[in-house]
């Protein structure tokens, strides 16, 4: 028999409904902090191409404290694909009437380990029906309190580590008081990018990448200064750069009370003309340096990864409270006085293969593990309330305290002084953020300006 034909049309296809935007959250309380946190999670919902399967949303949330970024500072860091309406002030509990209220899929915590440790115990408390993933790690190389901070960010769903080194390491302090180590992946510094190091014609810059707090003392900053300046006397054609982290009076992620750029101006004599103090994105700088040299700063990975020559300074001795020993075996220690000379430190390839800096391609690939950890646990039907470590049994003369600076009781919930204000009106609501904003200025001004003079004078 012929076939069958049907004059009845096949019915179409009807298209798979959009998933809906992927909700994230970034809480920051410091630029630096803001950058790591917001290209964090930019990679984390992102595929190597840079697309994800379902739209993103994300919002920034600054925790108020004495290094909120202000808005140069948030300008600065560089592009983070954010948008300024998308990024507002908080205290510690406001956030968490914010996480309640707007049910986000994930938080990036980028904050400091008693920060971390603080709203991890007020998600727990918050008990949501459906709560976001929990995404935490460094925003450099940890050199210092390896022990304290990672007890602190534990209870996290990703304690994120930026090298096999440092996941190594993660998983030893974690399994070496019995606490769960599942949480530790591997992963990258989020800011490694730009174009390999090319040499120009013509072209011959040296950066110094400075640090708020290292070294500490004056005696020492100056000493760094001065043969920064003595190096681009010595070398007239050559163009050096003091690379500056924040202006007088804004703080980063540590304390400066001792900014380069008013020691620059104690300095015997005019500076030559090929010096100069600069701001800015670091990753533009980059794109003109053919040697950074700096004490121990993050920045060193950024230059090795795009295999800019690079120099650590042992001009102060190698010492864990300038966090260079990190260093050790890198091949980059080196002094001022060989600097001088037209040395150049060659980096070990074993050292580097071990510190995530990726140079030899592999950055694309750096966050699949992380996001494949974060994608399935957002398959979860219902994930349980976050597990620190520290808990009131575990630690009780420790976690109470820290608790108490974000005005939380040691069960995670806001204190009865700190419940979240309800504004009863537009006249009153702006006259009451008005006063909020005054008090918040005179507070920085305290911790940012006063204190240092006092702590000073203090010393002598």
């Amino acid at each position: 028999m012929p076939p069958r034909i049907s004059n009845e049309a096949e019915p179409a296809e009807v298209p798979a409904a959009p998933r809906p935007a992927l909700r994230v959250a970034v809480l920051a309380d410091s630029d630096t902090r803001w950058k790591w946190g917001a290209l964090t999670a930019r990679r984390l919902t992102a595929g190597p191409d840079g697309r994800g399967a379902r739209p993103v949303e994300i919002s920034g949330l600054l925790l108020r404290g004495r290094a909120t970024p202000t808005p140069r500072q948030l300008a600065e860091v560089g592009e983070v694909g954010i948008a300024a309406d998308r990024v507002r002030e908080v205290t510690a509990v406001e956030f968490l009437h914010t996480v309640r209220a707007e049910a986000y899929d994930v938080l990036v915590l980028a904050l400091v380990g008693g920060g971390v440790q603080a709203m991890l115990h007020g998600l727990a408390a918050l008990d949501l029906p459906r709560r976001p993933v929990v995404v935490t790690g460094y925003v450099g190389v940890v050199y210092e309190k390896l022990a304290d901070g990672l007890l602190l960010r534990h209870g996290a769903d990703v304690v994120l580590a930026n090298s096999r080194h440092d996941a190594e390491r993660f998983r030893a302090v974690y399994e070496g008081v019995g606490a769960d180590a599942s949480a530790v992946t591997e992963a990258a510094l989020p800011f490694l990018g730009g174009a390999p190091h090319r040499p120009e014609n013509g072209r011959d810059t040296v950066v110094f990448a400075a640090q708020p707090s290292v070294p500490a003392s004056r005696a020492d900053r100056a000493y760094l200064l001065r043969r920064l300046v003595e190096h681009a006397r010595l070398h007239p054609r050559r163009e050096v750069l003091l690379k500056l982290r924040s202006r007088p009076g804004e703080h980063t992620t540590h304390v400066e009370e001792l900014p380069y750029q008013r020691l620059a101006q104690r300095l015997p004599g005019v500076p030559p003309p090929n010096f100069r103090l600069v701001y800015g994105h670091m990753g533009e700088v980059l794109d003109r340096t053919d040697l950074l040299v700096t004490v121990s700063s993050t920045a060193a990975l950024e230059s090795l990864h795009r295999r800019i020559p690079t120099a650590v300074l042992t001009d102060l001795g190698v010492r864990e409270a300038l966090g260079n020993h990190h260093f050790v075996g890198s091949g980059l220690l080196t002094s001022w006085d060989r600097l001088d000379g037209g040395h150049r430190p060659r980096p070990d390839g074993a050292w580097l293969a071990g510190q995530g800096v990726a140079a030899d391609g592999s950055y694309a690939t750096a966050y699949d593990t992380a996001r494949a950890r974060v994608a399935a646990l957002l398959d979860e039907d219902r994930l349980p309330p976050p597990a620190p470590y520290y808990t009131p049994a575990t630690a009780p003369g420790y976690l109470p305290g820290i608790l108490a600076r974000h005005h939380l009781a040691p069960d995670g919930t806001p204190a009865a002084r700190a419940a979240a204000p309800q504004e009863p009106g537009r006249v009153r609501g702006a006259v009451r953020e008005t006063v909020r904003n005054a008090a918040r200025g005179a507070y920085r001004h305290g911790v940012q300006r006063v204190a240092p003079v006092i702590r000073r004078m203090g010393e002598l």
